[in-house]
């Protein structure tokens, strides 16, 4: 499809990234439409945006999934272009299609790109050809036990069962043993079978001790592909992660630089348009590994933002209606460190389960080099039909020191009651020598935690502290608290 300049964009998506893109589309001129479901229907990014249409009830395979109820919206309202955040159908080829033969244009990479990354193996086998480092194991999905057995003897155990499509940790299994085989490849198939509706799975060689890392890159349809540095995604819970940082505290100039030109090739392996994620296993001596590409915008580029001066959604705009990177490789420069935090509404102490329910109370943190990407206000439900994740708080400082202390500090202002969250395990993070120091890797949550560690802590206080303002409040002002939805002064200074 021909670029064009973009008038009106759909977003495809909810929550906070919804409304991240549509302000990002509003400081450019460009109109927004919102599609959403009955349960979001007095979300913020459904009264921010020019227009707001309700395409199904609350499951998202009866809303956000459905494509044609979307491309009928594009049709009726006159969209040019399509933003599909990240999740729902961010990575669906078919999407893309069809909004192509729509006439609408999809803000993101091709349905090949999509495809082939969206494969395991199929990226590993696009990669191979441009020297891009892989992981030691099978170069298909393994047929049965005995090729699994034959393999694991090769390349030793522990090794890592993955599945080919699809993420999250799903379908991905860790041996330590030839006893635990059989059993890991059956869990692992069946579980890749339920999620993504393909059972193929293939044998890696399991990296002991790894950091994840992962690096940004960005691409135009006239050539010019650059890395916008690497984010540090180690800090996971259940494989998936809780707490990112950019750059890295580990890696020097020349392995940066190493990595970021081995992701600019995995992004040419596939003629990639757009802004996309390539992830790297770091291992304890200092070897990368690739792992998948990431065909979308990811819940952690503010950090990247943050340390560039760049607006990624921005970039992805203008990269979908044709126009040229306006920076070329040595333009681009680290300014300061970020740490991002996600605040989900789970329960760090009963193994990170989710905890939907009611936000009695919801004051966000405020001041310098402290940002928060929420969709939620006072008062809302948490639905229980998506992601619990309430918001993303990133801090940024001139150094990984300043930007530690600038989370701790917002963490503590960060008021939320009604529901568990995750930041009382975020503070624990923030406070942990191995997290200060740099030494840490993805089994921090299985090496250093425990719930027993978050009993009395800063943020166990501070929830104590809001609890008993928000009822001195009601008290004081009885019949004026504000309804449902509606910010009230801060309790904090009317008690002064």
């Amino acid at each position: 499809m021909k670029p064009k300049k973009i008038q009106k964009l759909l977003v495809a998506n909810r929550g906070e990234i919804a409304l991240r893109v549509m302000r990002s589309a509003r400081e450019m001129g460009i109109r927004t439409v919102a599609v959403y479901s009955e349960a979001d229907r007095q979300a913020p990014f459904v009264r921010f945006a020019d227009e707001a249409v309700c395409i199904g009830p609350p499951p998202s395979k009866e809303s956000y999934l459905v494509f044609d109820k979307i491309i009928k919206v594009c049709t009726d309202l006159k969209v040019d272009a399509v933003h599909p955040g990240y999740g729902f159908l961010s990575e669906n080829g078919d999407f893309a299609r069809a909004l192509e033969k729509a006439g609408v244009v999809f803000v993101g990479p091709s349905p090949k790109a999509m495809k082939v990354m969206g494969d395991k193996l199929a990226a590993k086998e696009a990669v191979k050809q441009f020297g891009v480092p892989l992981v030691p194991g099978t170069e298909g999905a393994v047929s049965g036990l005995d090729e699994a057995i034959k393999v694991a003897k090769t390349i030793k155990f522990p090794i890592l069962i993955k599945a080919a499509a699809g993420g999250g940790g799903k379908g991905m299994r860790v041996v330590e043993q030839e006893s635990g085989l059989k059993e890991g490849l059956e869990r692992a198939i069946s579980e890749a079978t339920n999620a993504f509706g393909d059972g193929s799975v293939f044998i890696e060689k399991y990296v002991a001790g790894p950091r994840h890392i992962e690096v940004q890159i960005m691409a135009d349809t006239h050539g010019n592909t650059c890395y916008l540095f690497e984010r540090e995604c180690s800090i996971q819970r259940r494989h998936q992660k809780v707490v990112e940082e950019a750059p890295s505290a580990v890696l020097s100039p020349a392995m940066r630089k190493r990595m970021g030109e081995a992701a600019v090739a995995v992004a040419r392996s596939v003629d990639y348009v757009g802004a996309g994620t390539v992830e790297f296993l770091l291992d304890e001596g200092g070897d990368f590994y690739f792992m998948e590409m990431n065909t979308r915008l990811q819940v952690e580029h503010p950090v990247t933002e943050m340390i560039t001066g760049l607006d990624l959604v921005k970039l992805q705009i203008r990269v979908a209606e044709g126009e040229k990177l306006p920076f070329e490789q040595e333009d681009l420069a680290i300014n300061g460190h970020a740490i991002e935090v996600r605040v989900y509404a789970e329960d760090p102490s009963n193994n990170f389960l989710p905890d939907i329910g009611h936000l009695t109370t919801y004051r966000p943190p405020q001041g310098p080099g402290v940002r928060v990407d929420d969709g939620f206000e006072e008062g809302m439900e948490i639905p229980i039909h998506y992601d619990p994740m309430i918001a993303k708080l990133i801090t940024h400082g001139a150094t990984r020191e300043e930007a530690i202390a600038r989370m701790e500090r917002a963490i503590d202002d960060y008021a939320i009651t009604g529901v568990e969250t995750t930041l009382p395990f975020c503070r624990f993070v923030m406070g942990h020598q191995s997290f200060r120091s740099g030494k840490y890797d993805t089994h921090f949550v299985r090496d250093h935690f425990t719930p027993a560690v978050l009993e009395g802590g800063p943020v166990a206080e501070l929830n104590a502290a809001a609890l008993v303002a928000a009822h001195l409040f009601a008290e004081e002002v009885g019949s004026r608290l504000p309804a449902p939805g509606v910010t009230a002064p801060s309790a904090w200074k009317l008690r002064r």
